[in-house]
């Protein structure tokens, strides 16, 4: 992925909210983002620190198989997706607003 403007937004898709990414970012200085599928640590480390202006100290990724769903002809499937586990430094956080 190139590191243009338009590619940074691309990266990171959205915060993920839920109370499991709320406790951790309570408790401690991580945050939790829908990535790129295809996005590796270093594209995501560098989308964040030129997005938000922070300093990232560690990237953490999870790749989670979408669970099938339906029965008979009506098989469908929940997406996969990817996410990934922000590690900022200390005492820098990024405001998260569910919109």
């Amino acid at each position: 992925m190139a590191s243009t403007k338009d590619s940074l937004y691309t990266i990171l898709r959205q915060p993920r909210i839920t109370e499991k990414a709320a406790v951790l970012g309570s408790t401690s200085d991580t945050v939790v983002f829908d990535v790129h599928p295809k996005a590796n640590k270093k594209e995501i480390r560098r989308a964040v620190e030129k997005i938000y202006d922070v300093k990232v100290l560690d990237v953490r990724t999870v790749n989670t198989l979408g669970k099938g769903k339906g029965k008979g002809v009506n098989n469908g499937g929940m997406q996969s997706y990817k996410k990934a586990y922000i590690t900022l430094e200390k005492g820098a956080s990024i405001e998260v607003v569910n919109g």
